[in-house]
């Protein structure tokens, strides 16, 4: 069977099978390597895609460096969670579909099962009010990392006056609509205006032949989840035991759709979503779960996790609640990344020639940074005249900012301070 599969893999890739490894051994090295990879690997994407070039490009060669800087780059045009999508993208190239879904889930789990773990134990620790001294120092550090997130992500992305525009913009526009829905709007504005203003229209042959590729049977697919689920969650009756996790899944589903740059946009839209707006959880609940994520190895998006976990069991859904509502969150927000990688690989060659793709990039990423920026007001405006909270959260951020201090680190310091005093 390992040979027949070889050969196959010889016919289709035009590649010899120079590998000291026989195909089937090396797909369970890649597995082993994903899970060395799942369990120390910290930061956001930037750090995630430079252990890949370590682990898996320079080390055992599964892919190309410039193939790896290509998923990447691939990662950033598509919404949904980057270093999953970059990771399930080396897998794909390596070992087809199945390695690719099973390098997802040995990636995803862990992380999104210790978040789970720390929503169903969280209640069970606040009631002790040992939890609160360490609270108090961990809200504002989380709040300090979320600011980092914002400064980069500014000097990162907003480099001309148009992309200063859209940021302001989408802040002010948040800020006051103050509605989940406003999110895909001003997502698709900024793609279309900086799209607009930075492409000359010279690519009409290479959009025929990538849409001539495309199936039209898989894009209905995709859109009529999301449009399922949102008319499902709106029909069926609100006191039916069914109708939160079915209203939950299209929350995350969307947010999955939305996302573009990784964890660091989904926490802002997240708690404008969840907290300011559904009120699902309090603030001190969104923070401490978001601050145990960037203590733990794994992706970002496991955050949702807690989220899911949480909802479900203020709304007294019990044990079996919280778990389901970890796993419905799970699935919704991954899902939209995982079936765009998987469905985009195939004509990546066609795609990233087209350039008005790659330009609407840079105003969605200047709309996210307006994103991050309603969220910071949003998370500070709780202190008060707490210049303690204030304190804390500018030395975390000047901590992350001018050292090489990473946030479990910081994370770390805030529990033991918190112990502590």
């Amino acid at each position: 069977m390992v040979f027949k599969i070889a050969a196959l893999y010889q016919l289709f890739t035009n590649q010899p099978l120079n590998y000291s490894l026989n195909l089937k051994n090396r797909q369970l090295l890649f597995l082993r390597d994903t899970l060395v990879y799942t369990f120390t690997t910290f930061g956001g994407p930037q750090a995630h895609v430079a252990i890949l070039l370590r682990e898996f490009v320079e080390k055992r060669g599964y892919i190309t460096e410039s193939e790896l800087m290509e998923l990447s780059a691939l990662s950033q045009i598509l919404p949904g969670p980057s270093s999953t999508q970059t990771l399930i993208g080396v897998a794909w190239k390596v070992g087809g579909l199945r390695l690719a879904l099973l390098s997802f889930l040995i990636w995803v789990l862990p992380s999104a099962a210790i978040m789970c773990a720390a929503a169903i134990s969280y209640k069970t620790f606040a009631s002790t009010g040992k939890i609160d001294s360490v609270l108090h120092f961990i809200k504002p550090v989380a709040v300090g990392i979320v600011a980092y997130a914002a400064v980069t992500f500014a000097q990162k992305f907003i480099k001309s006056r148009v992309s200063a525009y859209l940021a302001t913009g989408s802040l002010v526009a948040t800020l006051i609509l103050q509605n989940p829905y406003a999110f895909p709007l001003l997502i698709l504005l900024g793609g279309i205006i900086s799209s607009a203003l930075e492409t000359q229209p010279t690519e009409d042959a290479i959009r025929v032949k990538l849409f001539s590729n495309v199936n039209p049977k898989k894009v209905g697919y995709f859109i009529g989840i999301l449009l399922f689920f949102a008319a499902l969650g709106a029909l069926i009756n609100r006191t039916s035991p069914f109708s939160l996790p079915i209203r939950l899944f299209e929350n995350f589903y969307r947010n999955g759709i939305l996302i573009f740059g990784g964890g660091q946009v989904l926490v802002p839209l997240m708690y404008t979503e969840f907290v300011e707006l559904k009120h699902y959880l309090t603030n001190a609940e969104f923070l401490s779960g978001y601050a145990l994520q960037q203590a733990i190895p794994g992706p970002t998006f496991s955050f949702t996790s807690f989220v899911g976990a949480i909802t479900l069991g203020n709304q007294g859904y019990g044990l079996t609640g919280q778990i389901v509502g970890s796993i419905v969150a799970v699935i919704g927000v991954n899902l939209p990344g995982l079936i765009l990688i998987l469905f985009i690989i195939p004509f990546w060659e066609d795609l990233k020639k087209i350039t008005r793709i790659k330009n609407s990039l840079s105003g969605i990423n200047a709309v996210a940074v307006g994103f991050m920026a309603t969220a910071l007001i949003l998370l500070v405006a709780p202190f008060g005249t707490d210049w303690m909270s204030y304190l804390i959260m500018a030395d975390a951020f000047c901590l992350l900012y001018f050292t090489r201090i990473k946030a479990p680190v910081v994370i770390i310091i805030g529990i033991v301070l918190g112990l502590m005093f």
